[in-house]
C-alpha cells in the first residue's frame, strides 16, 4: 500500500523559514519523481516544485529563490525548504509521486498523493 505522509506545517509569521517533510512508503522511492503542490482556499492546486531521484529539479516561478525541494533517497523522504514566507504562500501543501523522469508541475501527471499539510503565513 502506497502511503505519503506530510508533516511540519504550521502557522508562522511572514519572513521566517519553515520546512515540511513527506515520508513515502510502499513504493521503490528511487524510481519515482516527487513533487510538491499547494492549494489555497478557492484556488486550483498549483505545482510548487518537482525533483527526480538523480537530483534534477524544477521550481515554479512564484517560489524560485525562496523555496527548495530536496530528497533523501536512503530515507524515502522529500523536503520542501521554504524561506522568506509570504502571506500568499498560505495553502495546504501536498506531496505527490509520479514516474521517474517526469519533472512536471501538473497535478494530473502524478499517481500518488499525501493528505496535505496546512501552512499559514500571517503578516
Amino acid at each position: 500500500q502506497v502511503q505519503l505522509a506530510e508533516s511540519g506545517g504550521g502557522s508562522v509569521q511572514a519572513g521566517v523559514f519553515l520546512r515540511i517533510t513527506c515520508v513515502v512508503s510502499g513504493v521503490t522511492y528511487s524510481r519515482y519523481c516527487m513533487a510538491w503542490f499547494r492549494q489555497a482556499p478557492g484556488k486550483e492546486r498549483e505545482g510548487v516544485a518537482s525533483i527526480d531521484s538523480d537530483g534534477s529539479s524544477r521550481h515554479a516561478d512564484s517560489v524560485k529563490g525562496r523555496f527548495t525541494a530536496s530528497r533523501d533517497n536512503a530515507k524515502n523522504t522529500l523536503y520542501l525548504h521554504m524561506d522568506s514566507l509570504k502571506p500568499e504562500d498560505t495553502a495546504v501543501y501536498y506531496c505527490a509521486a509520479g514516474p521517474y523522469g517526469l519533472l512536471t508541475l501538473r497535478p494530473a501527471d502524478y499517481d500518488y498523493w499525501g493528505q496535505g499539510a496546512q501552512v499559514t503565513v500571517s503578516s
